[in-house]
């Protein structure tokens, strides 16, 4: 048996750049994803616990070399929460299937659908774990949560200057940051925990782990006081017990995905997207090799499990295949919830 966890980010007043591959320091995405967060966590774990440690948890997840392992924990990217007249709203992303009882006819309904990329916890169990869509039941509510989503952040461009080190040249440029609602009716970023046995015995050092990533910041700019967050751990109420632990015909997952061998059977009947993911090594100035993986809202008919990636640059890498530097890798465990498809 496995514990699942719901862990709440508050920003408060607290800006916040996450950076996304291609979109620049100018732009902000409104979230994290499950690769990143994993990284930010380990790093901070590391530290706190030393390097012994934190090899010995890495050790833990399955990878290429020993695939048949069980993870100790299995994360959720990041997804908004709206505290509305004294009940949180929790959003989560639209599986990239129709739900049972959707309509092949209606064109006109189908252009809104599309657009929509994350739906309320309310809906989102009716329509892939319940009854299903109700057309006349379901698009007020659509535009009345679409419109409190959209209400939860808004993000902004600011000003910065950069001095050359050495002409002492300086040079005007834009960074991209997030502001999460703090006062009427707050808002901000949580994410899903699954704990494994041999996982919920480190419970106290990864909460410990993350209530210090909180006092550092997550994502980029943290030098500026960007990112800063406080934690809620919470065990997961009636609602998101049943979400979990619902047992339908597909999966879809809710956090980044990736596994060095998939067949054609498994990708057979499924929908998914996918999302490149690169990015910088700290203290390196090396950029992580590229890796392609499941976005989320990708559905399966067999439950995803992944891997980890080794991402470790070529010039980190000797002439033998040793390490001149630790390994670096990336998360492309899956956390998946069960659900139900309109079957053509």
């Amino acid at each position: 048996m496995s514990m699942w966890k719901l862990v709440k980010l508050n920003f408060g007043r607290s800006p916040a750049h996450f950076g996304e591959l291609g979109i620049g320091i100018e732009e902000t995405s409104d979230r994290v994803r499950s690769d990143a967060l994993f990284s930010a966590w380990v790093s901070v774990y590391a530290r706190l616990f030393g390097k012994n440690a934190v090899e010995e948890l890495l050790q833990r997840f399955p990878c290429e070399k020993q695939p048949q392992l069980i993870p100790p924990l299995r994360i959720s990217s990041t997804f908004i929460y709206r505290e509305v007249r004294n009940e949180t709203i929790y959003y989560l992303p639209r599986p990239l299937k129709f739900p049972i009882n959707y309509p092949d006819d209606d064109l006109a309904f189908f252009k809104d659908y599309k657009k929509l990329s994350y739906l309320p916890l309310q809906l989102w169990q009716r329509w892939y774990q319940g009854t299903g869509f109700n057309k006349n039941a379901d698009v007020d509510q659509l535009i009345t949560y679409t419109n409190e989503y959209n209400k939860a952040f808004k993000k902004d461009k600011v000003p910065k200057i950069a001095v050359d080190r050495v002409t002492r040249a300086t040079n005007l440029y834009h960074t991209g940051f997030v502001q999460f609602e703090w006062e009427k009716n707050p808002a901000g970023l949580y994410f899903l925990l699954q704990l494994s046995p041999e996982g919920e015995k480190l419970a106290d050092k990864l909460e410990a782990a993350l209530h210090l990533l909180g006092e550092e910041g997550l994502g980029g700019e943290r030098s500026s006081g960007a990112g800063r967050f406080q934690v809620k751990c919470l065990d997961i109420c009636e609602t998101w017990d049943k979400v979990v632990k619902y047992k339908g015909t597909h999966h879809t997952v809710i956090s980044l995905f990736w596994d060095s061998y998939i067949t054609q059977n498994f990708l057979e009947g499924a929908a998914y997207e996918i999302q490149e993911r690169g990015g910088w090594i700290a203290n390196a100035n090396l950029r992580r090799k590229m890796v392609r993986m499941f976005s989320e809202g990708s559905v399966f008919k067999e439950q995803p499990q992944g891997k980890l990636v080794d991402v470790t640059p070529v010039e980190l890498v000797d002439d033998e295949g040793k390490y001149k530097f630790h390994p670096i890798y990336r998360s492309g465990i899956s956390l998946s919830l069960s659900i139900n498809i309109r079957e053509k």
